[in-house]
């Protein structure tokens, strides 16, 4: 056989990569040209959710897993071979094609890997939607929890956030976000087995959307916002459209901590413009009333500016930890 005769042009194969978080079908246009050009395509899948998607529309597919040297062989006289990749990614075919190549001895078909479908910005979260299911399932702790029970974790979480935060810590700060998030998919997904009301955290998610558009008339409607102040008029108005409450103080979570909650009522009553005169009494908790109340006239927010200070405290605490002395007061200790 000579170098021109046509079974000796090496041809094509492409390997086709598809995304498990994009649905089955909407592939690119570059793949739909690559499957309906194709000599062959192949799936070592039978079960691959595209093959159905791809015999609709008229793509013979044939099941099949061959080596690299039978797919090198099928490519032969310039045909094309569209491999259509598995969730693992043909690790063996890819391997053995590399092997040939690197022998020196094949004359290797083109190799292109091409895929045909992307992840949209935020399409792990459905793999957190899918793991999450099946560890209430199959875990025998996770699948006994209820909100009641869980709900102590959220709060550590939310703290824990706020430490990773007011520590700079990049790392630290995308590791808590993570724990976060998990608390709302996994009370999610425990609503979902609620006999009487029970919802999704696609239900959760469509409310929060809903509520954004609604609250953001400037960015999704004809309002405009030039400022910050702006925006915030905004929200607060269309809050109060919203909730109809008969008091500021309605929504104000009383379990949050003392200097965080005085600080959320000063702001409620500023902002509404009620003029509430503090209440007087004896103790400690009128005097830390009173400094919350200033600190968020002042814009200071009284829990953060606690904890900083807390922190100066702390590393007060470890220097003289360290400093350990013998009685003396003046000589550290052995």
């Amino acid at each position: 056989m000579n170098a021109t005769s046509p079974e000796a042009v090496p041809g094509r194969i492409v390997l086709l990569t598809t995304s498990h978080r994009v649905a089955p079908g909407l592939l690119s246009w570059p793949a739909w040209q690559a499957l309906r050009a194709a000599d062959t395509v192949l799936c070592a899948d039978g079960a691959h959710p595209q093959l159905p998607y791809l015999r609709e529309a008229g793509i013979a597919v044939t099941e099949a897993s061959p080596t690299a040297q039978e797919l090198v062989d099928a490519c032969a006289g310039g045909r094309t071979a569209v491999v259509v990749a598995t969730g693992e990614g043909e690790p063996a075919l890819t391997d053995g094609l590399a092997r040939l190549a690197g022998s020196g001895r094949v004359r290797m078909p083109e190799l292109e890997l091409l895929p045909a479908s992307y992840d949209l910005p935020g399409a792990r979260l459905l793999d957190l939607v899918q793991v999450m299911d099946r560890i209430r399932l199959e875990c025998p702790w996770s699948s006994r929890q209820t909100h009641e029970g869980l709900a102590k974790y959220g709060i550590e979480e939310a703290y824990e956030l706020v430490e990773a935060i007011e520590a700079g810590d990049r790392e630290e700060l995308r590791e808590e976000l993570g724990d976060v998030l998990l608390q709302v998919v996994f009370h999610s997904r425990i609503a979902e087995e609620d006999p009487d009301a029970p919802f999704s955290v696609d239900d959760v998610a469509g409310g929060i959307v809903a509520k954004l558009i609604h609250r953001h008339p400037h960015v999704f409607g004809e309002e405009t916002a030039e400022t910050p102040e702006d925006v915030k008029e905004h929200w607060l108005r269309t809050k109060a459209e919203e909730k109809r409450r008969s008091s500021v103080t309605e929504g104000v979570p009383l379990g949050q901590p003392g200097l965080a909650l005085t600080a959320k009522l000063a702001s409620r009553v500023r902002t509404a413009g009620l003029d509430v005169p503090l209440p007087e009494g004896d103790g400690i908790g009128y005097e830390l009333l009173a400094l919350a109340v200033r600190a968020e006239a002042d814009g200071v927010d009284p829990e953060a500016a606690l904890r900083a200070a807390a922190r100066v405290y702390r590393d007060a605490i470890r220097r003289t930890e360290g400093q350990g002395t013998d009685g003396a007061g003046d000589r550290p200790t052995a």
